[in-house]
């Protein structure tokens, strides 16, 4: 039974934010995708007009143990208030300004807005996965950041991902976002399902049939959905595809591609048809406020970094756990990067700063604080991240479960320069049918053409 009407949820597209590091890290989106390529206009060319790196100092800014304040951007939740401060002990002629910004697509715009003025960025940006590639076409903006003793840090694919054309390296690897599936254990027991993690990971299933058909069984025993909305599940799926949206030659595809197309009806037709979803649209304030009604939802798609922010919407909640388990085998969900942009003062301490705060005993101080799951391979297998369990989801064993799912995954999509823009696109596409209630699934999906058609 769905537990929300459609016309309760007709958020303003541009008022929703997404998720992820929603990236994890949420942001603001779902903006026309003809305004989309009007500012990747804009910024292309404020870029070529500004030519080569901004007025920095070559020699890397400050001289050794002379007083140097570094200016840090984050979004979201990093983790690097304290660490910042531990820094800063370290290194007594360090100060450091955090600059944090509530949402990715601010963060984005942000940095979009310095490059192509040439002046105004921090002396570390991040960058999250999503719109990596967009950023990686202004190679002369960033520092390279290449270290022949760092090339072995980080999981293979999270450092490849970084990797220029040339060889050198953009950005360092913060955190990565494997999936597990987290659930209402209560909501189980009160429909008569097993609530234990191993059980339930059985009762979910290898595939997307299998969780779709597990929830339809949920919400015949309950008045509460299977999941919260279609984009939250979306995510999930789409990162399983080798090459969803555009070619390796830069082709947008997405509208062309079976594939992508048989996952947007597969979806649609358990999401409104099958009565799965509460019909909400993630990071909206009735999917925030959801988490603490009785009767919501029961799963979600959750990567490490998708734990805290459940927890701080659904606080003084009981019954979450988690499930060492995923539909289709495993997928990565988000991750950032930190880079240094060329414009900086002070550029050789910012990347003394930058390596040090993506190192492994790093990255295991974010996870403990706000859950950012590290992508270093020394922090994957440390005791500390093995043995850690999260009291909150029913002191599940979320170090060990997390390193799993890790493991588990084996694709990462081609991300194109517009694959942020074209994920927007068909989530506006999904939203219009199980948020705001307007269109029918192929309605929809010809809306999406018409706005692929516009991005070539």
């Amino acid at each position: 039974m769905r537990t929300t009407d459609h016309a309760e949820h007709k958020d303003s597209a541009a008022d929703r934010p997404t998720g992820p590091s929603a990236s994890p890290h949420a942001g603001r989106r779902h903006r026309r995708v003809m305004q989309s390529v009007a500012v990747s206009s804009v910024l292309a060319l404020g870029l070529s007009a500004c030519g080569g790196a901004a007025d920095g100092d070559d020699e890397g800014g400050a001289a050794d143990g002379e007083a140097v304040t570094l200016s840090v951007t984050t979004f979201n939740e990093f983790g690097y208030e304290e660490l910042f401060e531990e820094y800063e002990e370290l290194n007594e002629n360090i100060t450091i300004e955090h600059n944090k910004i509530d949402t990715a697509e601010n963060a984005r715009d942000s940095l979009r807005n310095s490059l192509g003025a040439g002046q105004g960025a921090s002396d570390i940006e991040p960058i999250e996965v999503d719109w990596l590639a967009e950023f990686q076409q202004y190679p002369d903006r960033f520092e390279d950041l290449t270290d022949p003793e760092l090339e072995d840090r980080w999981l293979d694919w999270k450092y490849q991902d970084a990797v220029l054309e040339d060889g050198s390296l953009i950005g360092y690897g913060t955190d990565s976002g494997p999936q597990a599936v987290c659930y209402r254990a209560d909501l189980f027991e009160e429909a008569g399902l097993p609530t234990d993690r191993e059980e339930v990971a059985e009762f979910l299933g290898d595939s997307w049939e299998d969780y779709f058909a597990a929830g339809e069984e949920f919400v015949a025993e309950s008045d509460s959905a299977w999941y919260s909305g279609s984009d939250n599940i979306w995510q999930g799926m789409i990162n399983q595809v080798e090459v969803p949206y555009q070619d390796e030659s830069g082709e947008i595809i997405a509208d062309t591609n079976p594939e992508v197309k048989d996952l947007y009806d597969q979806l649609l037709k358990a999401s409104v048809e099958n009565e799965l979803s509460a019909g909400l649209a993630q990071w909206s304030g009735d999917w925030s406020d959801a988490f603490q009604r009785e009767e919501t939802f029961a799963t979600m798609m959750c990567p490490g970094w998708m734990l805290g922010i459940i927890e701080g919407n659904a606080a003084e909640v009981e019954g979450w756990d988690i499930a060492n388990t995923f539909p289709g085998g495993g997928g990565n969900w988000g991750g950032s990067y930190l880079t240094v942009p060329s414009q900086g003062e002070n550029i050789e301490q910012a990347k003394e700063l930058a390596a040090w705060l993506t190192a492994p005993e790093q990255q295991l101080k974010a996870f403990g604080v706000v859950g950012a799951f590290p992508s270093t391979t020394e922090a994957l297998e440390a005791d500390e991240l093995l043995s850690a369990t999260n009291e909150f989801f029913n002191d599940a064993p979320t170090g060990e479960i997390l390193a799993e799912r890790a493991d588990a995954v084996e694709t990462q999509p081609l991300k194109g320069t517009e694959y942020l823009t074209i994920n927007v696109a068909i989530q506006d596409a999904i939203n219009r049918v199980d948020v705001d209630g307007i269109d029918d699934p192929d309605a929809s999906w010809e809306k999406f053409v018409n706005d692929m058609e516009a991005l070539r």
